[in-house]
C-alpha cells in the first residue's frame, strides 16, 4: 500500500510541467516574447528490484520470528529445569 502511494505521488511529481512566458518592449517599440517550459523528469522505479527486496524482507522476519521462538522455548525449558530443582 506503501509503496502504491509512492509511486501514485512520484507520478503526479513527473507530469508536472511549468510555463512561463515573458513579454518585453524595448524603447523603439519592438516586442520580444520568451517562454520557458521546465518539466520535472523523474528517476524509473524498477519494480522487480522493490519486489525482491520485499520477499527478502519478509524472508528476513520470518526467520528472526522463528529464532526467537526457539530461544523462548529454550529459555523456557531451562526456567522449568530450575524451578524443579529448588
Amino acid at each position: 500500500m506503501r509503496i502504491q502511494s509512492i509511486c501514485c505521488l512520484l507520478l503526479l511529481i513527473a507530469c508536472q510541467q511549468k510555463t512561463e512566458s515573458r513579454t518585453t518592449v524595448d524603447t523603439s517599440g519592438t516586442v520580444q516574447t520568451k517562454t520557458t517550459t521546465v518539466t520535472a523528469t523523474v528517476p524509473a522505479i524498477d519494480t522487480t528490484a522493490t519486489a525482491e527486496a520485499k520477499r527478502e524482507a519478509t524472508e528476513a522476519v520470518k526467520d528472526a520470528s522463528h529464532a526467537t521462538g526457539t530461544a523462548m522455548e529454550k529459555t523456557g525449558k531451562e526456567i522449568q529445569k530450575r524451578t524443579k530443582k529448588h
